[in-house]
């Protein structure tokens, strides 16, 4: 899984050369040096108990991080994968996405109607830890546990919050109805079986509790067009949606429209889902969704190659040169603000029936 590939442009497989996906030899070749004169650049951006719980505990198997051209994942425990490094590079853009989200949903954590008080809350795939850090400093009454496969989290958090170790896509430790709020934020891509992730979730919610998924389409859109054939970002999440299928984890679950009807099957009642525009750079003139895609922006350029490298080497055959060469033309789309590129984020949740 870490060797890198040798195969040149010419001999990567049919299915990414296949139409609409472009060839990686279209970025090697020459650019229209009209083109580059046209680009306005938008300058820099800165823009159970616990003898029953058989919670991993942090040890030195965990920490044992693979290094894949130069960046570190997640140590291979059980059937965990996750495609993005553990590194501080990527961690920062992680966070960068956290802000970007809040900012989207108007300063909100969640839209499910949780009920205020002494609660229980998990985050499941919490990263670095973030989202779970800001909950239980607005809700000091609630109790939160925060989950990942990589210890990435902070030492310094609120006391009514821990962060455990745990992969879950195995079966879940916790006691049946054991939390009010079960919130799982950007698991795309790492998951092989939804229905039964959900189903999990269904089982560790008390009845009448609420279970939130958010999750983005990684497919470019754009209402003007510009968005087209013959762009990285046209071809950006059609790679993507090849790379994850090849390995058997879907990125399609917003395109699909798959996770209410999975919400549904898993037992959730009252089930809703909003989809949310998300500029991918600065090109809006509104100011507040120019300052989403600022972030937006300013979270892929944070690390950009973390979010590429292993899945388009490990997947798809590229050779670390040729995702370079292919990211080298995603940056200089970026810049330019006569293409109009968004994302659709989805935010699904759905109630367990009380009994």
């Amino acid at each position: 899984m870490a060797a890198e590939s040798s195969q040149s442009a010419a001999a990567l497989p049919a299915s990414v050369t296949a139409a609409p996906v472009i060839s990686t030899t279209h970025w090697t070749e020459p650019q229209d040096e009209r083109e580059e004169e046209d680009v306005r650049e938008d300058g820099d951006s800165a823009l159970g108990d616990d003898a029953a719980s058989t919670t991993a505990s942090l040890s030195a198997s965990i920490l044992e991080y693979r290094t894949i051209h130069g960046r570190t994942y997640h140590s291979l425990q059980g059937t965990a994968e996750h495609w993005t490094p553990n590194d501080d590079a990527h961690l920062e853009s992680m966070d960068c996405v956290h802000h970007c989200l809040t900012l989207l949903l108007d300063n909100k954590l969640y839209l499910a109607p949780i009920d205020e008080g002494p609660i229980r809350v998990l985050d499941v795939g919490c990263g670095t830890g973030i989202w779970a850090i800001d909950f239980a400093d607005i809700h000091p009454e609630a109790e939160v546990i925060g989950t990942d496969i990589s210890p990435s989290q902070p030492e310094w958090v609120p006391p009514n919050l821990k962060f455990e170790i745990e992969d879950c896509t195995q079966p879940w430790t916790y006691q049946p109805s054991s939390f009010d709020f079960i919130h799982l934020r950007y698991l795309y891509g790492s998951i092989t079986d939804w229905d039964a992730l959900y189903a999990q979730a269904f089982k560790a919610c008390k009845p009448g509790g609420w279970v939130e998924a958010v999750d983005p389409s990684v497919n470019l859109r754009s209402d003007d067009g510009s968005v087209r054939e013959g762009t990285a970002f046209y071809d950006w999440g059609r790679l993507f949606n090849e790379a994850s299928s090849k390995l058997g984890r879907s990125m399609s679950m917003v395109d699909d429209q798959s996770t209410p009807e999975s919400f549904k099957r898993a037992g959730f009642v009252d089930v809703r889902s909003r989809t949310f525009k998300l500029p991918a750079t600065a090109w809006p003139r509104d100011p507040r969704l120019q300052q989403l895609g600022a972030f937006s922006q300013l979270a892929m350029e944070q690390d950009l190659d973390g979010y590429a490298m292993y899945l388009f080497t490990n997947a798809l055959g590229w050779s670390a040169q040729q995702v370079t060469v292919f990211l080298a033309r995603v940056r200089k789309e970026m810049r330019d603000l006569r293409i109009q590129p968004y994302f659709l984020i989805e935010v699904v949740y759905g109630k367990k029936p009380e009994y």
